[in-house]
């Protein structure tokens, strides 16, 4: 990589970082560089916020205390007509934190990152800030207002306690502009729920989209901080106008001739998986119990726009959901109301998104759309974040089933599985911390663990796993064990390989086809393909850019867009090793809060427990209940999944030498060396 000869201008970056001390009640604006001097080795977004949090929180820093630091970021490409660059990136260290275990080391919080779309990030960048660091804790209630170049602190006393669609209509309100973009929490994060998420763009419309995972909300309204409104008109200036034009043209007719960008999003969004990833079984069922769902297709992408007979009209229609974005995956439900169960009170909503569907539906043993819509729709409300929600849920009626947990209605030994009314009342009690839900509101993990039986998690690192059952496709699941921030299908999308046989400009083996064989292959080759994955996305999180773009370009595209608009020359090699420091960094981040090789594993089911050769049915669930000694609908043919474990303590040594690190999972000092992370003490 080499720098372009500038004085003191920025390109992409605007050059100004916003810091706000909500406990002196203070904001102060910052160079770039002096947050940062080495920001161009990061880019923005995840690579800027990780770089910056290492620096500003230790292990003993309380992840819900004053003393963490909840950053807003974005990259260079935001602000521009790059498409899929409407996106941006909370860094904040995790309240996910799994509780201490006797006789071994206390872990802190995981580093985690969570990301959105919609039009929040392009406002705020034109509001004239590359990222807000916020630190300290508010008194009462307050808000963010960022326009301009300039922010204030204002109070949000009459906030409190709105949900998030409520919040917004009432900030434009207040500020008397109804083009004000604003992010907030919704009662969840007020209450310090551990899996509440931020939600952007809210409306009484149904839209809204989510900075998800990881507890960020939490985080927020642990600082008593409600919103941040933004609205701004300053340019984002571009080095190579030129250069600039023909590659968006040329990055847009690749998207636009990509199947899956190009068709496939567009028409049925992120839904299209429902029935792809069941027919591979590799959809969680009843908290990982189970590989397939019989019901599967009445919840599908085809069904919810009309391909499915024997599934209820529904309305979908498709919405350009991020600002400047070519795909237009994003859309709107709305189940009519003549055909909604009584409990279901909106049945409307932004999505549902496949993990959203999965996590309220399959893993939940749901078959009703309606139900997963109103679950979804709550949780865009309320603030939560739906994977984790979803999961544990489940958790929790897995431990009904075996008799360690009571939930309303269903005694110990009841098997809740399938009831769609239960599911979407547990989302409202774990919001509000109601009855049981309040013990919900920890997160699966800790929510298994209190009850004696943490296996019942489906987590990695106290963070839910999402709608992949890596027994059936084994670099997923590796990729699942070494992620930074916990259980985590957008580290490395090894789905795209394993399932799809679309490798992302990164090399494909020598297959033309995902057969089983190769999707429970353990190689070598496999191994360098997890590294590539998760360092390509870890770029493409730092530019801050949408992941579905890797469908239809790769590094050398990044690359040149990326010069075009700063100025500085990227080649495909540097954007991986921008990934590289980035995962590296996360790295040394958790081991410096105590995490080990020990914390690189899967749940023990997975590990453990051969894949079912068995097809779940909600219909007949009382067949499923355990113990299970012959299941229903078991033949090969079936299940093409059936009877595989993750070995991840195989897999792990050839993961640690191929990354550079030692047995243990310690990056070595070469490493360190190599990726100009020298300045930190690589003894944890």
């Amino acid at each position: 990589m080499d720098d372009v000869s500038q004085s003191s201008e920025y390109f992409g970056w605007i050059g100004k970082v916003l810091d706000v001390d909500l406990t002196e009640g203070e904001v102060s604006y910052r160079s770039l560089d002096d947050v940062c001097p080495d920001f161009r080795d990061y880019v923005g977004g995840r690579g800027l916020g990780v770089r910056v949090l290492f620096n500003e929180v230790g292990p003993e820093t309380d992840p819900l205390g004053p003393e963490n630091v909840l950053m807003f970021s974005t990259g260079p490409l935001t602000g521009t007509s790059v498409s899929g660059s409407g996106r941006y990136c909370v860094v904040t260290k995790s309240p996910l934190i799994r509780p201490k275990v006797p006789g071994s080391g206390e872990r802190s919080g995981a580093v985690v990152d969570a990301h959105s779309g919609g039009d929040w990030s392009d406002e705020f960048k034109h509001a004239g800030f590359d990222a807000i660091i916020v630190r300290g804790r508010s008194g009462k209630p307050v808000y963010l207002w960022v326009h301009d170049g300039e922010a204030e602190i204002r109070a949000a006393d009459k906030l409190w306690g709105k949900r998030t669609s409520n919040t917004t209509a009432s900030i434009k309100e207040e500020l008397g502009d109804q083009y004000v973009k604003v992010a907030c929490i919704g009662p969840a994060g007020e209450n310090l729920v551990r899996t509440a998420c931020i939600i952007n763009d809210a409306d009484d419309v149904g839209h809204g989209r989510a900075a998800g995972r990881g507890g960020v909300g939490a985080v927020m309204g642990s600082k008593n901080l409600k919103a941040i409104a933004v609205r701004g008109v300053l340019d984002v200036d571009i080095a190579r106008r030129g250069e600039f034009g023909r590659e968006i043209r040329d990055i847009s007719i690749k998207l636009r001739e990509d199947p899956i960008c190009g068709a496939t999003l567009p028409l049925y969004g992120t839904e299209v998986l429902y029935n792809a990833i069941n027919g591979a079984g590799l959809l969680p069922t009843c908290n990982f119990q189970w590989g397939m769902f019989k019901e599967a297709n009445l919840t599908s992408g085809e069904a919810l726009v009309g391909e499915v007979a024997e599934t209820p009209k529904t309305i979908t229609r498709t919405e350009g959901c991020c600002r400047t974005c070519l795909l237009r995956c994003g859309r709107v439900t709305e189940i009519p109301e003549e055909i909604r169960p009584s409990y279901v009170k909106i049945g409307k909503g932004e999505g549902p998104e496949y993990e959203t569907t999965w996590a309220f539906g399959a893993m939940c043993g749901v078959d009703e759309i309606a139900a997963i819509q109103e679950a979804n729709y709550l949780c865009n409300e309320l603030g939560l974040d739906t994977i984790s929600a979803g999961s544990t849920i489940a958790s929790a009626m897995e431990l009904c089933q075996r008799g360690h947990l009571g939930l309303p209605g269903y005694e110990e030994g009841g098997n809740p599985f399938g009831d769609g009314e239960l599911v979407v009342n547990l989302v409202g009690m774990t919001a509000n911390k109601e009855g049981v839900g309040g013990e919900l509101a920890e997160g699966s993990y800790r929510l298994a663990s209190k009850h004696g039986h943490p296996e019942l998690s489906m987590s990695v690192k106290a963070l839910e796993m999402p709608a992949y059952d890596p027994r059936g496709v084994l670099a997923h699941g590796l990729a699942y064990a070494t992620s930074n921030r916990g259980g985590c299908h957008v580290r490395a999308y090894l789905i795209a390989a394993e399932v799809m046989a679309h490798y992302c400009g990164l090399g494909p083996p020598d297959i033309d086809e995902a057969t089983k064989e190769y999707r429970l292959s353990k190689d070598g080759p496999k191994t360098d393909l997890v590294l590539t994955f998760q360092d390509l996305t870890a770029a493409i999180d730092s530019l801050d850019q949408c992941l579905f773009t890797v469908f239809g370009i790769g590094g050398e595209d990044y690359a040149k867009e990326l010069s075009a608009v700063t100025g500085v020359d990227y080649t495909a090699d540097d954007i991986l090793e921008v990934g590289e420091r980035v995962w590296n960094l996360e790295k040394l981040f958790n081991l410096r809060e105590g995490f080990t090789k020990d914390d690189d594993r899967l749940p023990p089911r997975l590990e453990s427990e051969p894949m079912p050769n068995a097809i779940y049915s909600a219909r007949e669930k009382e067949a499923f209940t355990p113990p299970v000694e012959v299941p229903p609908h078991g033949t090969v043919e079936e299940q093409p999944s059936s009877g595989s474990v993750v070995p991840i303590p195989e897999m792990l040594p050839i993961y640690y030498e191929k990354r550079g690190w030692s047995p243990d999972g310690i990056p070595t000092d070469e490493k360190v060396k190599a990726l100009g992370l020298d300045w930190i003490k690589t003894d944890p």
